[in-house]
């Protein structure tokens, strides 16, 4: 295997982690995608433990590249809506590194979900401001300007409806309360226009376990730019999070 070329990515989900070498060259897995249940509780340890057992599967030894679900500021959470509290102040990048023995590298799920789209996926041609929202657990957002990623941003945490959001618009809310796809995407459509007050992109991308889903909600959603969905998927993290670590061994 071409190690120059092929890095372990990551994505740590509030269901599932899920992991596979993927060609950076290409945008595309090489073998299968692995996966192992996100412990319960999600803890520091515990999530450590799996990542160790995500190495030993594919007998990696290089550079990893992970996209974590919350706010990362050199390597530090800052935030916790979809994982455990525990996770607040921790330095992921040493944890991770330290259980692993391996060079690891984290960032925002969104953020590396929207660095895999904005390179071989649904933006690879967009030009100038491209919001990126996945829809699943919660809501996540990655913002690309001209290229340049604001990391982040995690704008399902807005105040939006008395509430915040992602407890109004996301996927799992709509399965909590048994909305039809009608339903829900009328209060989706309510949060893409006031993204689109706010920040006047060029383009929505939506991405997530959601966005499969798309052509049942598509004709719901009014907003000024046109929107479409990501075209990888729910691979999007895993290749994204590679594509970060590969940056970064080249810095």
């Amino acid at each position: 295997m071409d190690k120059t070329k092929h890095i372990l990515g990551i994505d740590v989900g509030a269901s599932g982690i899920k992991g596979a070498i993927v060609d950076i060259e290409k945008g595309v897995f090489v073998g299968e995608r692995f996966r192992i249940p996100t412990p319960v509780p999600s803890k520091p340890k515990a999530v450590a433990k799996v990542f160790q057992e995500m190495v030993q599967h594919f007998d990696w030894k290089g550079a990893i590249g992970v996209g974590f679900p919350t706010v990362i500021a050199n390597g530090v959470a800052l935030t916790a809506s979809n994982i455990d509290k525990k996770w607040i102040g921790t330095n992921v990048e040493k944890l991770f590194s330290e259980a692993t023995g391996c060079r690891v590298y984290v960032r925002n799920d969104a953020d590396v979900a929207g660095i895999a789209e904005m390179e071989f996926g649904a933006g690879r041609e967009a030009k100038g401001t491209i919001m990126l929202i996945t829809i699943g657990s919660g809501l996540g957002s990655a913002i690309f300007v001209n290229g340049m990623l604001l990391p982040n941003t995690e704008l399902g945490h807005l105040h939006f409806k008395g509430t915040v959001a992602e407890r109004y618009a996301a996927d799992s809310i709509r399965k909590k309360e048994d909305l039809s796809w009608k339903e829900w995407s009328k209060r989706f459509n309510e949060y893409l226009q006031h993204l689109d007050f706010l920040f006047s992109p060029d383009l929505f991308i939506l991405g997530g376990g959601a966005s499969k889903k798309f052509e049942k909600y598509k004709l719901n959603l009014k907003v000024r730019c046109p929107v479409i969905p990501a075209q990888l998927l729910n691979h999007a993290g895993i290749i994204g999070a590679a594509l970060l670590a590969a940056q970064e061994e080249n810095n």
